[in-house]
């Protein structure tokens, strides 16, 4: 019995002192209590495409400054159960350190997100993207790349390996047409980069090519389709 009244109180005496933590929180302004932040439909159906834009950036600044909305993820997974209203869509690379939803401070149901190597485009992509735009009322294609990309280096390095080598085989034109007079390698961070941004504004043009849905969309003015780059040193993201 001794073991477990020691044991209660060090529970009681923890409960108390995080009341006094959130008490004191509290009374200097800091939230202390989660909420969830969703778009939803009226408040996405509200904003023009560039107006959405905007938010994605500010909820870049939150994340840089480490001010990011604190969430209450099982309401916005319950409010989003039966539908769903993502007021953007986004094309990014599979790259494990640039997981948009957290860098941009975005919730549950708030965007689409096609993650593949060196965010390449494809047919399955394109077809994903009318779905988002067309049928669900996504107002925003982000594409976005970032720098250091190792799915870019191993496509300058010529690099094969299984289906990967195909994969990368989409990067070859914006390799050729990068216009640099320094070392063209990978081991070169300032030519990856450039590259890779490039291939931001490429594909940013190629959605528009092989969509009739989303450039019409586009012309009306009910969608906004930008590039953009996202630095892994600094956590910024830059439109391009």
């Amino acid at each position: 019995m001794h073991d477990c009244d020691e044991g209660c109180d060090i529970g009681r005496r923890s409960i108390l002192a995080i009341g006094a933590v959130g008490a004191g929180l509290a009374a200097i302004g800091i939230p202390t209590e989660a909420h969830a932040q969703n778009w939803g439909r009226e408040r996405r159906d509200a904003l023009s495409p560039s107006q959405i834009v905007n938010e994605i950036m500010e909820g870049n600044q939150r994340f840089v400054l480490g001010r990011m909305r604190r969430r209450d993820w099982l309401t916005e997974q319950r409010n989003n159960a039966e539908r769903q209203y993502p007021a953007a869509t986004f094309l990014t690379c599979i790259d494990s350190r640039a997981p948009v939803e957290v860098l941009c401070d975005l919730g549950i149901g708030d965007a689409f997100n096609a993650r593949v190597a060196g965010n390449a485009l494809n047919d399955d992509i394109v077809g994903s993207m009318e779905y988002t735009t067309e049928a669900m009322g996504a107002k925003v294609i982000m594409v976005m790349g970032h720098t250091g990309c190792g799915a870019i280096s191993g496509a300058i390095d010529g690099t094969a390996l299984g289906s990967l080598t195909l994969l990368l085989a989409r990067f070859r034109n914006t390799i050729a047409k990068t216009k640099y007079t320094g070392d063209r390698t990978s081991r070169n961070p300032e030519f990856v980069d450039l590259v890779a941004r490039n291939h931001v504004r490429a594909t940013v043009d190629l959605i528009r090519k092989r969509s009739r849905l989303i450039a019409r969309r586009e012309r009306a003015g009910g969608l906004k389709i930008v590039g953009a780059m996202y630095d892994l040193k600094t956590g910024l993201l830059s439109l391009v």
